[in-house]
């Protein structure tokens, strides 16, 4: 299999992959200064995409494909976050199933 720059989510001009160290220290770093943002480890990245579709309520098993888990337990036990907002949806979203208003 060759990679070609659609394949890849980093690569430079010429479509090659970008490697670790060019992609924090050259690419990221420079982009979170740029927005004001606090320096974050690339894996932070992972990290904030998955919790963020999940709680967007994006499948889990979506997810999981796209990070190539082979267990979709994999990535719930890493990036699912009890948060209290979830809690809240999901208690709507079950008063609502049984007919029941929220307010």
């Amino acid at each position: 299999m060759v990679l070609t720059s659609e394949d890849l989510i980093f690569s430079d001009a010429s479509g090659a992959p970008l490697h670790g160290r060019h992609v924090t220290q050259r690419h990221l770093a420079s982009l979170l200064r740029e927005a004001s943002l606090p320096a974050i480890r690339f894996h932070d990245l992972r990290h904030t995409y998955a919790t963020l579709q999940l709680a967007a309520g994006t499948s889990p098993k979506l997810v999981a494909e796209v990070f190539g888990h082979q267990d979709v337990g994999i990535t719930l036990d890493r990036y699912s976050h009890s948060q209290p907002a979830m809690h809240r949806e999901a208690a709507e979203r079950l008063d609502a199933m049984l007919g029941r208003s929220s307010g």
